[in-house]
């Protein structure tokens, strides 16, 4: 439970994304891919039928490991809490692996992240970026948070980096005033347009060709945690070492199953 616990805190898009429990197998997500409409029909007329199709994601699940060795008399020290410690170094490892997945996973071997070309979020921008390579202006995150659908648009919110969010922070108004204003709340998210804004070492820096803001409703990520996590203690292993190790595998998939619901914008090339 403790590990589970750090896992959520190192990974902002656990938080966010539809977090899912699965025993064996693939998962099969059915997905809408087209939506039927109503018609205006007269007395009597056939009423006209209009279906909706349906595509399938698969989520399968993929392996994540890490191993700690810690020193026989630091295991008998009775004021160090090693449980807490191992506990929050196996969640900061696997979280940040995870997180890093979640957003530049190519799916081979690993999650497909929403940056992926293949299985991504969609473009939010023009064909050619934005209008700098090296910057971003309001004009710009107001058109992305637009070519988000808005049914999605509700329960949306930013995800960038710190480089790109100090970046922000710097536009002004023609009277020098600062556009964005900061959450005044503690443990409130700063906002851009009333949507909450979040930050990720892993979204990539303000330079030419590349995607530096993703805005969209994040529940159509979905994370497929494989039952089992394990966590094991290796006794005999580094005995002569006088060390005991400690292992912590676990069997985890991610995909947006509705491209439509997360937009990003790209640097110009």
């Amino acid at each position: 439970q403790k590990l589970i616990e750090a896992l959520e805190e190192e990974n902002i898009f656990r938080k966010l994304a539809n977090v899912i429990q699965t025993s064996s197998g693939d998962r099969k997500i059915p997905v809408v891919a087209t939506k039927g409409t109503a018609s205006w029909v007269d007395e009597e007329g056939i009423i006209p039928e209009s279906d909706d199709s349906f595509s399938q994601v698969s989520i399968g699940a993929y392996k994540l490991a890490t191993m700690i060795k810690v020193s026989e008399e630091l295991l008998n020290d009775s004021v160090f809490n090693l449980e807490n410690y191992i506990a929050k170094e196996f969640g900061r490892r696997i979280g940040n692996k995870e997180e890093e997945a979640f957003i530049i996973g190519d799916g081979t071997g690993k999650p497909t992240g929403i940056f992926n070309a293949t299985g991504g979020a969609e473009d939010g921008t023009s064909t050619t970026g934005t209008t700098s390579a090296t910057s971003i202006t309001f004009d710009e995150i107001m058109d992305l948070y637009y070519s988000l659908k808005s049914p999605y648009r509700k329960n949306a919110s930013f995800i960038m980096n710190d480089s790109t969010v100090k970046a922000i922070r710097k536009l002004k108004d023609g009277n020098g005033n600062y556009l964005w204003q900061p959450s005044m709340t503690a443990g409130t998210p700063d906002t851009i347009l009333n949507c909450p804004v979040y930050t990720s070492t892993y979204i990539p820096n303000i330079a030419a060709g590349n995607k530096t803001v993703v805005f969209g409703d994040y529940s159509y990520y979905w994370i497929a945690d494989r039952q089992g996590r394990s966590f094991k203690r290796l006794n005999e292993l580094y005995a002569v070492t006088g060390q005991v190790g400690f292992v912590a595998t676990q069997r985890v998939d991610g995909k947006l199953i509705l491209p439509e619901a997360v937009k990003y914008l790209q640097q110009k090339a």
